[in-house]
């Protein structure tokens, strides 16, 4: 280096200058005579695991093979790759996740090849390790932490777990377990890594994060493994298991699928958030004992709480939400906002200073390649690191540290705070909620307006066997909520009503800490739930059967977003394809969907933004498209098939079929086909059972919908799917009257749509039939007398929204009437358009007088509303009379001037 500073080649002023920072790079320089022309070759570009292998077998090919040459090569790739990237790093040309990537590939690399020329010497000598069925076995390396996550630090050690599949024995001369073949093998791996020689170490490689620690056995089978996940396992430990990656062996498959239902829950884990608080406080008393304030990894706002930040969530929606299941930190914070879980501006801010302080910590280990995260003492070191940063010395590197960790803290602090620290001024009525007494005079106080049911109530759950059975850990997070609840139910219309349905809810989720853990994590939440429980007790019954649908209650924006009903299918449709070949889980997220976007409606309709026939629109199609998803799954897994799709189809009647679908409608439908193929009628009656089945079974998640397929061709003695040619059939010579008015509200809705145009073709060709008027009239009203006859005499003192003269269904017959008596003059009243709008059309033909029709049409609309309000309470459809009256006279005025009744 006799050279001036300024007559250097570019790669030896990039060495010159960095250096400035590395004594262990100085000192490699200094030792390694091979090092000044290996960086020479290298500098201008990243370092791949091809070169890294043409570097390990030159050096075999010098050292007399790859036992000889195992520890030496492999040390000596690590100061070339080591020297690389603090020269690259320091002269910033390689960016962090170049630093982190080739740190991870050099791992890997190490890993990979000290294992197969230790395997080969040990297969040589007992054999090769075999199940008992004969199978060769093999150890899978598991990365953990940043190795897994491929965010390996410059000096840092690797974790390592070692899992091998079956036990057995080898097959060699020598015979030995397979356990034993593996822990040898692990062993001198390990060695082979770890070894402090004349050439350094390659890695430091810790074993503790294997299942029981130090003090378990260093491999283990996949029974092994399985068996204490179930019963050993921690939280602490499903946390490291995020970034869980297998570097080497074929059968990873395997081994996900036992780590992921430890890792990831099926429902949303919010209990993970106070696992995580008690793990980093933990972490906080250490780091305070050691006096490590000054830690860039360890201390506040350093690099471990952006982690926790990140992983917390991948915890808490990963078993759901399966893209969050992925390891590298960044990757997993830029998921978030699109979710709604943090803001954009928040994961800007928190991977700006995940950036900052990586390529800190990679500096500090820079200065001697320790595997430190401590700010030096000395005040040369200082400026040193000050100066690699680009800052002009130490005191504005300091003020730059500190206001990342500041908005680090502040981000960590807004997720993992606990809102329930501090006492409630509630807190002692609820813990001495068995004197009745006195919590009636407290309730009355806050202004419940009946304060003995409230206090009757809260004494009952106080003094119950399951509350006092509860976890200790579960039955704080309940006693943190009751007063909380008591508090948010005061400030809704109804308290009384809102008190007791929130208390049905924390009774449902009982032993569900997950559940409490959002409740007590998210007040605003709790304020949601609480309006919710007092403007419906329809939605209150809803969000009680599926408490999963809290998680809905944190995002705001559900209340504001219309459906994409586009993007919903194709994200459903993806998810359910990742789930097979698990039908137990599509079925379970069908209806967690369904059932969180009928939530999300409800919440929208409860804040005024829909209409009743905007909601019935949006509700009928998400039923559509669970329909549309049902049959591809169900048809798949119909053993004999003679085509790749089936000729089927989905017909909706009813409610559905005229798109009025309301939150707990069942589905009218009715299944055909249109197949010459022999075995058509049995394989799609197998079909459209399966298909029911589906859409009406109960899971753990509960039902997608109620099913109704009386309306099929000779009802319920008929055939459950039917060909297309004999549904015409039927419907031109053997139909009802009754069946040709429901046939007005018919639709195709899924399936094969060659088969529901044909299907619109009959529905329009049996509709436009000419009718005898008089007959047609005597057939609608006979069919109306007995309707209205099997309800009459049900509390005659209110009116029926429904069956009443005047309600619902006399509107509906009316059009019914209309439609089949003049199509066939009229072919304009054949569309499925709704009954709105078949009204005016009738009014613009002059069937009917076009001002009447308009009158009748807002009655149609004014009874949909009533009967909607009362089934969001759960009310019956009968209302006292003068609310409907006014609605019912244009419908009574109408049906007088076409039956002249």
């Amino acid at each position: 280096m006799s050279a001036t500073h300024d007559t250097l080649p570019a790669h030896l002023q990039a060495v010159h200058d960095a250096r400035r920072f590395s004594r262990y790079l100085c000192r490699m320089l200094d030792s390694q005579p091979w090092l000044d022309e290996a960086l020479a070759a290298s500098i201008d570009g990243p370092v791949d695991a091809r070169r890294m292998e043409a570097f390990i077998a030159a050096r075999e090919a010098a050292l007399g093979g790859p036992d000889a040459a195992l520890r030496p090569a492999l040390r000596q790739l690590r100061i070339w790759v080591l020297c690389h990237l603090i020269v690259r790093d320091l002269c910033r040309s390689a960016p962090l996740a170049e630093v982190t990537e080739t740190m991870t590939v050099l791992a890997e690399v190490a890993v990979r090849h000290a294992h197969d020329v230790l395997r080969a010497a040990l297969v040589e000598r007992y054999g090769l390790p075999l199940s008992p069925t004969g199978w060769e076995q093999e150890l899978l390396v598991i990365g953990m932490g940043k190795l897994g996550g491929r965010e390996l630090n410059v000096s840092s050690d690797i974790d390592l777990i070692f899992i091998y599949p079956e036990d057995g024995d080898t097959g060699g001369n020598k015979v030995i377990s397979n356990y034993e073949f593996f822990e040898r093998l692990g062993k001198q791996l390990i060695q082979a890594l770890a070894e402090v020689t004349e050439h350094g170490q390659v890695f430091r490689v810790d074993m503790r994060l294997r299942p029981n620690g130090e003090s378990g056995p260093l491999v283990c089978s996949f029974d092994m493994l399985e068996n204490y996940f179930v019963t050993q396992g921690r939280e602490w430990e499903r946390y490291a298991w995020i970034k869980a990656r297998v570097m080497l062996g074929e059968r990873w498959s395997e081994l996900r699928n036992i780590a992921r239902p430890f890792v990831f829950r099926k429902y949303l884990d919010f209990g993970a958030i106070n696992a995580m608080r008690d793990l980093h406080a933990q972490i906080r008393r250490e780091v305070a004992r050691r006096d490590r304030a000054n830690n860039v990894k360890l201390g506040p706002g350093g690099i471990r709480e952006i982690e926790f930040i990140a992983q917390v969530f991948q915890l808490i929606r990963g078993g759901r939400d399966t893209a969050l299941q992925i390891r590298p930190t960044l990757g997993a914070l830029a998921l978030l906002p699109e979710r709604g879980i943090l803001s954009a501006d928040a994961v800007r801010e928190l991977s700006a200073a995940y950036d900052f302080l990586r390529r800190l910590e990679h500096r500090l280990q820079y200065l001697d390649d320790a595997q430190t995260h401590e700010l030096p003492a000395s005040e040369a070191d200082q400026a040193l690191i000050a100066q690699a940063m680009g800052f002009a010395g130490h005191a504005a590197l300091s003020a730059a540290l500190d206001a990342h960790r500041a908005v680090v803290s502040r981000h960590f602090d807004a997720v993992f705070g606990d809102p329930s620290d501090e006492d409630h001024s509630l807190d002692a009525t609820w813990a001495g909620a068995e004197d009745v007494d006195s919590v009636v005079t407290a309730l009355g106080e806050l202004g419940y307006r009946h304060p003995r049911n409230g206090a009757e109530r809260l004494a009952s759950i106080h003094a119950s066997a399951r509350y006092r059975q509860l976890p200790n850990n579960i039955k704080s997070r309940f006693d943190a909520l009751i007063p909380r609840i008591v508090e948010a139910a005061i400030a809704t219309p109804g308290p009384d009503d809102t008190l007791a349905r929130c208390l049905d809810l924390m009774e449902a989720i009982g032993r569900r800490g997950a559940y409490f853990a959002l409740l007590q994590q998210y007040p605003q939440a709790l304020r949601r739930v609480a309006d919710l429980m007092s403007a419906s007790r329809w939605g209150a019954q809803f969000l009680t059967r599926h408490p999963l649908l809290l998680d809905e209650m944190l995002d705001a924006r559900n209340l504001e977003t219309a459906p994409d009903w586009t993007a919903f299918r194709a994200s459903l449709e993806a998810e359910l394809a990742g789930c097979e070949p698990d039908m137990e889980r599509q079925m379970d997220v069908m209806r967690e969907q369904h059932h969180a976007q009928v939530f999300r409606l409800l919440t929208q309709d409860i804040a005024g933004l829909l209409t009743v026939e905007k909601l019935a629109d949006h509700l009928s199609e998400l039923a559509d498209i669970m329909l549309d998803l049902t049959l591809p799954r169900c048809w798949s897994r119909i053993r004999i098939r003679h085509r790749d799709e089936p000729a089927f189809a989905v017909i909706s009647y009813g409610k559905l079929g005229g798109k009025e679908l309301g939150y707990a409608s069942d589905l009218d439908i009715v299944f055909l086909y249109d197949d010459d193929a022999p075995e058509a009628a049995e394989v799609y009656a197998r079909l459209a059972q399966r298909t029911n089945t589906w859409l009406s079974s109960q899971t753990a998640a509960g039902q997608l919908f109620e099913t109704d397929l009386r309306l099929r061709p000779n009802g319920e003695s008929g055939m459950i799917a039917v060909s297309l040619e004999a549904f015409r059939k039927y419907q031109l010579e053997s139909a009802w009257v009754w069946e040709h008015q429901a046939l007005t509200r018919a639709r195709f809705s899924a399936g094969d749509r060659a088969i529901g145009e044909a299907f619109e073709r009959i529905r329009d060709e049996v509709l436009r039939l000419p009718r005898e008027l008089d007959a047609l009239r005597t057939e609608v009203l006979a069919m109306r007398r007995k309707m209205r006859d099997a309800h009459a005499g049900k509390d005659a003192e209110r009116f029926d929204l429904k069956h009443d003269r005047g309600g619902l269904i006399d509107v509906e017959f009316l059009i019914q009437y209309l439609v089949l008596g003049h199509s066939h003059a009229h072919p304009r009243l054949t569309g499925n358009l709704g009954n709105i709008a078949l009204l005016r059309i009738a009014g613009e033909l002059g069937l009917i007088p076009a001002e009447l029709a308009a009158a009748c049409a807002d009655s149609y609309r004014e009874l949909r509303r009533l009967q909607h309000r009362q089934r969001l309470n759960d009310l019956p459809s009968r209302i006292p009379p003068d609310e409907a009256e006014a609605a019912r006279a244009p419908v009574i005025a109408l049906w007088r001037h076409v039956f002249d009744e």
